[in-house]
């Protein structure tokens, strides 16, 4: 499903260069559960970045769905992205202005559903995730569970084929984390394929697979 062939990132200054990540050879299959660990500065959130089509100034080949995404263009490398892959982020990223309801239906705006069926797929997933109470109240009027959990929901709503998720725990209390990652475990069951960047190790035993970094390399 995604296989990355000898990817290197790095920051040019003056002559000399400072490697982000060095000769990353990757297979990830369709439903695994995925998990990239390392010291802070060990390149996983830009492994992530690039995982995700977010960042394109990197150097190998990217084949995602048999996709070359080397050789696609930004138009083309968006449309791949927003078709499959849903984001789950540390600091969850919800916009403060829309309440619930708005925030979830953005994702769906972006692959051109209409309108009528936009309200019967953000139904299904309220109730699904057990937040219909909440779909008028804007992201500060939650917490940080709740916005993590919308923050999920977002994720999943369009039926991604890949959710990456980057330390989607970390800001919260470990009741909080623990609900979360059994969400990831039950959605990663029912066939959805997760690659999460954690520095827990109990987050990473909930994946099947743990890809290691230190300094750039994998070990």
């Amino acid at each position: 499903m995604i296989r990355l062939e000898n990817i290197e990132k790095y920051y040019q200054q003056g002559l000399q260069k400072y490697y982000v990540l060095r000769r990353i050879s990757v297979d990830i299959k369709e439903g695994e559960f995925v998990s990239i660990m390392g010291p802070s500065g060990a390149g996983k959130s830009t492994l992530l970045h690039i995982l995700g089509m977010h960042d394109s100034g990197w150097n190998g080949e990217f084949y995602f769905l048999d996709q070359p995404v080397h050789k696609l263009n930004t138009k083309q490398r968006a449309d791949l992205r927003n078709r499959n892959i849903g984001f789950v982020f540390q600091s969850y990223h919800l916009l403060d202005h829309l309440t619930v309801y708005e925030n979830l239906e953005i994702p769906l705006s972006y692959r051109d559903v209409k309108k009528s069926e936009r309200q019967s797929i953000v139904g299904d997933i309220l109730d699904r995730f057990q937040i219909v109470g909440k779909k008028d109240l804007y992201p500060p009027q939650l917490s940080g569970g709740q916005q993590q959990l919308v923050g999920v929901a977002r994720a999943v709503i369009a039926n991604p084929k890949v959710i990456l998720a980057d330390e989607p725990t970390g800001n919260l209390h470990s009741s909080q984390g623990k609900e979360i990652m059994d969400l990831f475990k039950r959605l990663n069951s029912e066939g959805t394929t997760i690659v999460q960047v954690t520095h827990s190790e109990q987050n990473a035993a909930s994946g099947n697979r743990i890809i290691n970094l230190a300094d750039g390399w994998m070990t």
